[in-house]
């Protein structure tokens, strides 16, 4: 395929935009991650529905109510993650720390993506799914395993070690193969629904990346496991 500077263009500056507005969301405060997920959540409704209208138009009501445990529930976890903590410590403590989780959530789930494109793009041969036929077995295990190993060693070094028990080394490590796993499983499960729907995107809302479930496909599913884990801990 021959080089389209115009496309990498685009894709390059969509890219940039996306991860300032994240950045900003996460980061600043309280009321600004409230606004990234209430955005996020309202975008993957809009596009959840149109894909049950092209899957099923007369029956796609009755499957809207899936929406409330595919996209609803992982979003109030995220901002449940943001806030946990306020039994055990003071307002300000925990608005300052409240991002650990969301972040090392993020970067797991991107992380496993990149080493699992790069590894797959080296070595993959075989093919993982007939879903997503660009994916590869070695792709997808590589990037599972290196991202879990980098994850897990590496975050806690960056951040403040004044939660107990979740900012310890062996924690991340399981946070970071869970939604690397399960990462990947939702975007095989967007992925049918695009099929089924016949559609390349689930949406155009980022020039050259598709739509808010193309990008947060990971996170819904990853998200209840994660928050499951951090719940029997």
């Amino acid at each position: 395929m021959a080089f389209n500077f115009s496309v990498f263009r685009t894709r390059a500056l969509t890219a940039l935009v996306f991860v300032a507005v994240m950045l900003v969301g996460l980061f600043w405060n309280f009321q600004a991650f409230l606004v990234l997920f209430c955005v996020i959540h309202f975008g993957c409704w809009y596009e959840f529905v149109k894909l049950l209208k092209k899957i099923a138009p007369r029956k796609y009501l009755g499957y809207c109510f899936l929406g409330l445990i595919y996209i609803s529930l992982p979003c109030l976890m995220m901002i449940d993650f943001r806030t946990m903590f306020l039994n055990d410590y003071d307002v300000k403590t925990v608005l300052e720390f409240g991002t650990t989780l969301p972040i090392g959530i993020f970067c797991s789930i991107w992380l496993n993506d990149t080493l699992a494109y790069l590894v797959g793009s080296f070595i993959g041969k075989t093919p993982l799914s007939k879903i997503s036929p660009k994916k590869t077995v070695e792709g997808t295990a590589g990037g599972i395993l290196l991202s879990t190993i980098l994850i897990g060693y590496l975050f806690p070094l960056l951040i403040d070690n004044y939660f107990d028990p979740f900012f310890k080394h062996y924690n991340w490590f399981i946070i970071a193969a869970t939604c690397a796993v399960f990462g990947t499983i939702g975007d095989l499960i967007e992925s049918k629904l695009k099929r089924m729907a016949n559609v390349k995107d689930s949406g155009s809302f980022m020039p050259g990346h598709g739509g808010f479930l193309d990008r947060f496909d990971s996170m819904l599913l990853a998200v209840p496991f994660v928050w499951l884990y951090v719940m029997l801990s």
